[in-house]
């Protein structure tokens, strides 16, 4: 499994989001970061029906949406409550 941040520069949510994904990759987790104001994250933000940021998607290996935060940023025990239900 891995975690999907989309932001964007002018959110002032999305600095916690980008600092819980750092920490996120420090213990292991794979995590990528998608800018909406780029054609690829918007893409991928579409994909994923991100319409506010930030945006927070955990997906399984296939890509599919296992848990998703819109606008707002999980702490990090509830990332982790879904990404320990894969294993």
């Amino acid at each position: 499994m891995k975690l999907k941040i989309f932001w964007q520069e002018d959110c002032p949510r999305c600095p916690a989001a980008k600092k819980l994904g750092k920490e996120l990759e420090m213990e292991g987790v794979e995590v990528c970061y998608y800018d909406v104001k780029t054609l690829e994250g918007l893409a991928e933000a579409s994909f994923y029906s991100v319409s506010s940021t930030p945006g927070i998607i955990i997906v399984n290996d296939d890509d599919e949406e296992i848990a998703g935060w819109r606008g707002t940023t999980p702490t990090k025990e509830e990332i982790y409550s879904y990404l320990n239900k894969g294993e």
